[in-house]
Order: structure tokens, then sequence, then C-alpha cells
């Protein structure tokens, strides 16, 4: 436990800085695109019994834009910005917290904290945008057609696209720096949220890590 925290605290200390071109006047004259906050937080924003959906990972981003407000997370409130986002269930915020601590936590709420409390809103930070790809628009068609391909997160660390298919479907996973965890899979029912907006996000079934967690 103790080479975990320690490793946590070290990726805490690896912040990234990620800008923003300002808009332009013909910019603001265009109709506002929708946000993936606005989406994300459209069911009321609360913590329930559903861990098929994005409570958790809505809560951490809202929590790190309060205590850090600069912090690029926010970048996935402006829907100016094109960006895709691979968002964990809370089901993958269960399994994470489990790995951390050995307890599984049914309350989403008491996994919220726990995070906070393990982890704190640095590291919080820095794991959420690694799963943001800032600035590219990345529908389920694109993703499907990036077998092997590297995207930079805005984190500044990369993640692989890997592509299989199993009976006919495919099975997409996403490559991070942990190597002696199993690697997050797209949801294919939970895919192209937002879609039509510059922001979009697909469902993934476990945490992306930036780091190797031992």
């Amino acid at each position: 436990m103790k080479r975990l925290v320690g490793s946590l605290a070290a990726l805490a200390t690896a912040a990234t800085l990620f800008t923003v071109a300002p808009a332009t006047a013909a910019d603001a004259a265009k109709p506002k695109e929708r946000s993936l906050v606005s989406v994300l937080t459209s069911d009321g924003n609360h913590f329930d019994r559903n861990a098929g959906d994005f409570d958790i990972v809505t809560e951490a981003a809202l929590a790190v834009v309060a205590a850090k407000p600069n912090s690029a997370v926010g970048v996935l409130a402006d829907g100016s910005v094109r960006a895709t986002a691979f968002v964990p269930t809370d089901q993958a915020f269960r399994v994470l917290v489990k790995d951390l601590t050995g307890k599984t936590l049914r309350s989403e709420k008491r996994i919220f904290n726990t995070l906070v409390r393990v982890a704190g809103v640095d590291t919080i930070e820095q794991v959420l945008l690694y799963h943001v790809i800032a600035g590219k628009k990345l529908t389920s068609k694109k993703v499907l057609k990036a077998n092997g391909t590297r995207f930079k997160t805005a984190q500044g660390e990369n993640v692989r696209i890997k592509i299989r298919r199993s009976h006919g479907t495919p099975v997409i996973s996403i490559v991070d720096q942990d190597r002696n965890d199993r690697n997050a899979r797209v949801i294919l029912k939970k895919v192209d949220i937002n879609k039509g907006n510059k922001q979009i996000a697909h469902g993934v079934d476990r945490v992306l890590r930036p780091i190797n967690l031992p």
C-alpha cells in the first residue's frame, strides 16, 4: 500500500498544461456546441445504484474544477473545443478502489470519498486528463479504424487502441501504462455519447491508469 500511495503521489507532481486558443468573434456568433459535462450531468448528477452510468467520474471532474478552477479538466465543459473522452462507469471506479484498498465498496458515495482520501484531488485530476484526447473528435467508426494507433492524452502520456474480434464482434481495448491490470474495454452499448457535437465520449469498463501500479 505504501508503494501504491507513493506512486500516486509521484503522479500528482507530473501535472501537464493544456491550453485552448481563445475564441474569435466568428466563433462567438456560432450556435453553442453541447459539452460533455452538460450531457453527463443531464440525469440529475447524483450518486445512485446504477453501476453502469457515470456519476463518479462526473463528481470527480466537478470536484477537481471546484478545487482548481483553472484545471484543464474544465475543457470538458467547453463545447467549442474538440475532445474525445473515454469515460469510466461507476463499476470501473469500484474495481479501482478495490485494487487500491482491497475492499469492495457498494455505495458510490463511499467509492468517491475513498478515492479523494487515498489519491487526492491532484492525482484525480491527472487520471481524468489521461482519459481525454484533446483536439480530436474520435467517433466509434474512427476508433474502429485506429487499431495500433497511439494517441497523446491531455495528461501528457499516450494510450493505444487495440482491436480484436470475438465471434465477429469487435473488442476495443485502450492500452494504458499499467502492465499489471487488464486494459479498459470500450462498452459497445455506450459509444458516441454526445454525437453531433465537437465533444464525444465512449464508456469504458475500467479506469485508465497513467502509471504502472504495483
